[in-house]
């Protein structure tokens, strides 16, 4: 292996007597230093955005929710909640009233998803109340029950804070849902909220807990149970214990499989981008090729020297081979500091902005995973292995005598 090493490593250093194999092995290294910092810099920002969405995911809606297994008003006891506990400890475990109702504004009629909450329990279990602006006393609204609005649900309305709305629900009294009197309640615009999900901007109003049982007629009853765990990724199991402890009077949601299908798109998005990315290394691995035929033209000589002195075809091709990877593994390397270097002073410093209107967030967003890193390094290097192998396997191929005559 020494002697391997050292021819490999003098190849590499000694001048060539054809300059272009030394701007053809260049280019190989360069275009592999590009392929490698770009597909980590993409995946670092991909990682970001993943990041955003779920924590933004998880942070507006609670990380399970147990409800009734037919959609009854569930009864709050204290051996309901203890069993929650108990299949769930060291959560936070807040109620919710949850309806959809009709809206109506002095400018316009729209339908939105009524939330009722209690700010102490929910400041808990999501971030919503977090979101709610102005602070202090945002579900308040003076002389009438207060109400927070999304964002983009206020703009349709054409309302704000202060404002008086008026929200409608047809009942099933004798005389049929539309013959009978809808249930309307009046309320105040207490706070504009905007938690950058687009779904829950656009069509939630956050009351009391209160002013919603008394909406719907719940009197102290309420749609189910919202909890927030220690770690949101084992919402799956922690919903199915629950479900497994309380028996089939109740179902039991978790944010992951409520949003599977985003963060199946997701992670579909993040291999498509990077089996594109890696191809600009298959490109450069074709260089390495071209390089490394040239470089066993020229030392054909040395290499018929070589084999008369006892080096073997199997030598000789593990000095082609070692050489290929080495020039691979420059491009690596300096592929994978330039990628950690640019994805480390995007997510420092924030340099590039987005436009808030459009995305949830201001910023590029950015999150290194290190296995992505291992991964693109793994990936890169193997195939610069492997385009070396054709020119060492002809090059092993060559017979001493012949190679000696070689001019």
């Amino acid at each position: 292996m020494g002697l391997v090493w050292i021819v490999a490593s003098r190849y590499l250093r000694s001048k060539r007597r054809l300059s272009f194999i030394t701007l053809v092995s260049l280019l190989a290294s360069g275009g592999v230093f590009v392929g490698v910092a770009a597909l980590t810099i993409v995946l670092s920002v991909m990682n970001g955005f993943e990041d955003q969405v779920q924590r933004r995911i998880a942070g507006t809606n609670a990380h399970v929710a147990v409800l009734s297994a037919d959609d009854r008003p569930v009864l709050p006891s204290d051996t309901l909640l203890a069993k929650v506990q108990a299949a769930a400890p060291g959560s936070a475990v807040a109620p919710f009233v949850y309806g959809k109702v009709m809206v109506a504004s002095r400018s316009s009629v729209d339908g939105m998803v009524l939330k009722g909450v209690d700010p102490a329990g929910e400041a808990r279990v999501t971030d919503i109340m977090e979101h709610l602006t102005p602070s202090g006393h945002p579900l308040d609204g003076g002389d009438l029950p207060g109400i927070g609005l999304g964002e983009e649900l206020a703009v349709r309305l054409r309302v704000a804070v202060g404002d008086v709305i008026i929200i409608s629900l047809p009942t099933e009294e004798p005389g049929g849902i539309f013959g009978g009197v809808p249930r309307v309640k009046r309320l105040r615009v207490g706070s504009i909220f905007r938690s950058g999900l687009y779904e829950y901007d656009s069509s939630f109003g956050i009351v009391r807990i209160e002013t919603a049982q008394s909406f719907f007629a719940l009197d102290r009853a309420v749609t189910g149970f919202e909890l927030r765990i220690r770690d949101m990724f084992q919402a799956r199991e922690t919903a199915h214990a629950i479900e497994t402890k309380l028996g089939p009077d109740y179902r039991v949601t978790n944010w992951i499989d409520l949003n599977r299908n985003l963060f199946a798109w997701m992670k579909i998005e993040k291999t498509v981008m990077f089996t594109i990315l890696i191809l600009i290394v298959l490109v450069a691995t074709v260089n390495i090729v071209s390089s490394l035929v040239m470089l066993v033209l020229e030392k054909r000589r040395d290499i018929g020297v070589l084999r008369t002195m006892g080096v073997t075809p199997h030598g000789i091709m593990r000095i082609f081979l070692l050489q290929g990877t080495l020039v691979g593994l420059a491009g690596t390397g300096l592929g994978l500091l330039v990628g950690w270097g640019v994805s480390f002073v995007l997510g420092r410093y924030k340099l590039l902005h987005l436009p808030g209107e459009i995305y949830f967030i201001d910023t590029l967003p950015v999150k290194i995973e290190w296995t992505d890193f291992a991964l693109v390094a793994a990936a890169a290097t193997a195939l610069c292995f492997v385009a070396s192998l054709y020119p060492a396997w002809r090059a092993a191929r060559l017979a001493p005598v012949e190679s000696i005559r070689y001019e």
